[in-house]
């Protein structure tokens, strides 16, 4: 019997998240950038919507290609904005169109947006040593500081809520719980 963490037993989509991507340390662009929009969305809702939606995203979206996110104009917004298969916020979609955007700014300052987003730990995974699912923050003092960092830079719904969420997915902070068999392959 595999062990994991209690919220990876809910679904068989969620199953395979938490088995094959949750946590694990991601560093291409394209991929940062596609997690950052999906973790953006869930501002609010569950996990489980988003990820049952994130086939619409990546079709709606075009791929989640930040040049081409970043090149969205008024008639591709009200395109997204009809488009029942994706989350349709104004806000998020203006957002996911103005991050693109501040990304490619960030890839020209740091060379990519994994040197930036990796910076904040010096590339480091930062381990949390969790007994129990209940005990994981909200967010925390890095979270904090990227989310200020993020916003002083012009983008837009990337509270420290969303990007502790963020860093999760991404594999900068391992949540795993200890008992986890993702836990023990990633410490």
């Amino acid at each position: 019997m595999v062990e994991r963490c209690e919220w990876g037993e809910s679904s068989p989509a969620m199953m395979r998240y938490h088995d094959e991507s949750w946590g694990v340390p991601l560093h291409d662009d394209q991929a940062l950038f596609a997690k950052l929009i999906l973790d953006m969305n869930q501002a609010g809702l569950s996990w489980a919507t988003i990820l049952n939606k994130s086939d619409n995203f990546y079709r709606a979206y075009e791929g989640l290609i930040i040049e081409r996110v970043a090149a969205f104009d008024e008639e591709k917004y009200q395109a997204l904005l009809a488009d029942s298969g994706i989350i349709r916020n104004r806000l998020k979609i203006r957002a996911a169109i103005v991050n693109a955007q501040k990304v490619q700014q960030i890839q020209a300052e740091f060379g990519s947006f994994d040197q930036y987003i990796w910076s904040f730990t010096a590339g480091q995974v930062v381990q949390h040593h969790i007994a129990n699912i209940s005990d994981v923050p909200a967010s925390n003092a890095l979270s904090d500081e990227i989310s200020k960092d993020m916003k002083k830079r012009g983008m837009k719904f990337i509270g420290s809520t969303t990007i502790y969420a963020y860093l999760q997915a991404i594999g900068i902070i391992n949540d795993h719980v200890q008992t986890c068999f993702r836990y023990r392959e990633l410490v």
